[in-house]
């Protein structure tokens, strides 16, 4: 791997994009100081610490920029959530689907997706504010948000700008750099909060707190790489072929399905979702039903927060593969290059066959996934009913304040897929990659 790191640091527009990524990150680093103006910083830090696990998990995935309450505190959330919103109506919207399948008909919904982005970050902005506002017993956060349209205007559209700053960055390192430029946003956010987390979770419980940290690090990377590395072969076979004199095809080879097609988008999915219902209560009257949401689903603990969670992350993988393998269309492209699965039917056939054995190893993917992101709500639980509550309470958010489950999947993925995209690099140009 050293060897390939050097190979890889030698080759000129390899190591211009290595550097250039690196850049933009400093970059996003550096807008994550950069506050939103007007903000009492001695009250967002007793409204932050009011937020308990909540906070802590925003703070975490925009990468310290909410703790700062920074002009990108919203990080590139709202745009994952309109690109869900998106993906969710086309197949509904028929208009929406024609200009999918159109040529360049990505980029078209690409542009809607940026479009939708600017009302979602305005919406997130406000909700972000009101959840801040309702953890100070005197004092307003923001003074003169309420009452002062002109404040009100500034922030919003502040804080929306840094929205649409942080994507612009993703999409340079998707266009310049090295890998898929949101998730490495998210990524680089993770892991710049995870020095200073740990440090201040070893504070207390260091034993217990390290080895919880440790163990659930160690299982997660493992079941994680094995889950993405996971494959099933479709043996696929070739028809001969003559042309004048010479005979093609004939050949045997084989179309890899993958156990975790989605890899690590149904975490960064499932975590924008499940911070909107607290956002959206803080639009709610005080009481009733925004309570309810704010004490269940707004501490990134408790049994309804780790239930809704996993049925995300579990959807959300069936529904990023279905969309990945529709878009593929094998069954089409192997009936066009003349391929087709011993004793099954080209066309339509092949495709129901393809369809069914994803969807049986997407079951296995799923649960699996599901499972290790709420890991820490298995333990939280078990510490409960053992009685140890204290433990409990440090359990459910200590984690979370240094990486996570959920953290280290998106890590894990990133890293795996930008390797790739490195190795790959490397191979046009015959070194040997990382992963060999």
């Amino acid at each position: 791997m050293l060897d390939a790191a050097q190979n890889a640091l030698r080759l000129p527009d390899v190591r211009r994009k290595i550097l250039f990524t690196i850049f933009i990150l400093i970059l996003y680093q550096l807008a994550a100081h950069v506050p939103v103006p007007g903000v009492d910083a001695d009250l967002l830090e007793q409204a932050f610490a009011g937020t308990g696990g909540f906070g802590e998990v925003l703070n975490l995935l925009s990468g310290g920029a909410v703790r700062n309450f920074s002009i990108i505190a919203n990080g590139v959330y709202p745009y994952i959530t309109a690109s869900i919103i998106l993906q969710l109506l086309i197949p509904i919207i028929p208009r929406l689907e024609a200009i999918a399948k159109e040529p360049g008909g990505q980029d078209t919904i690409n542009k809607y997706t940026y479009f939708l982005s600017i009302p979602m970050a305005m919406l997130q902005s406000i909700g972000q504010i009101n959840i801040f506002q309702t953890q100070l017993t005197g004092g307003e956060l923001i003074p003169g948000f309420q009452s002062d349209i002109l404040v009100t205007a500034t922030v919003i559209f502040t804080m929306t700008g840094g929205t649409m700053l942080a994507i612009w960055l993703g999409e340079r390192i998707t266009e310049s750099g090295i890998g898929n430029g949101i998730s490495v946003i998210i990524f680089a956010g993770i892991i710049a909060q995870a020095p200073a987390n740990l440090f201040n979770l070893l504070q207390t419980s260091f034993v217990f707190n390290l080895l919880s940290f440790v163990i659930i690090t160690i299982i997660t990377v493992v079941v994680i790489v094995y889950l993405n590395e996971g494959v099933r072969r479709i043996p696929v076979q070739y028809g001969k072929r003559v042309r004048g004199n010479k005979m093609y095809g004939g050949q045997s080879t084989h179309v890899p399905l993958r156990v975790n097609t989605a890899g690590m988008i149904p975490l960064i999915f499932a975590q924008s979702i499940i911070t909107f219902p607290a956002i959206v209560a803080g639009f709610l009257p005080s009481g009733g039903v925004g309570l309810w949401i704010q004490d269940n689903l707004g501490g990134a603990t408790g049994f309804w927060y780790w239930a809704l969670y996993f049925v995300l992350v579990f959807g959300f993988t069936y529904f990023y593969t279905s969309v990945m393998v529709q878009n593929q269309n094998l069954g089409e492209t192997l009936q066009r290059n003349g391929g087709f699965i011993p004793g099954i039917r080209p066309g339509k056939r092949t495709q129901d066959y393809i369809n069914k054995v994803v969807n049986r190893i997407t079951l296995v993917g799923a649960l699996i996934l599901s499972l290790v992101a709420i890991l820490p709500g298995f333990m939280e639980i078990f510490l409960n009913l053992t009685g140890n509550t204290a433990a409990a309470s440090t359990f459910s958010q200590n984690p979370a304040n240094v990486i996570g489950p959920s953290g280290l999947i998106i890590v894990v993925g990133v890293v795996i897929d930008t390797m790739r995209q490195l190795e790959a690099q490397l191979m046009m140009r015959n070194y040997q990659g990382f992963l060999n």
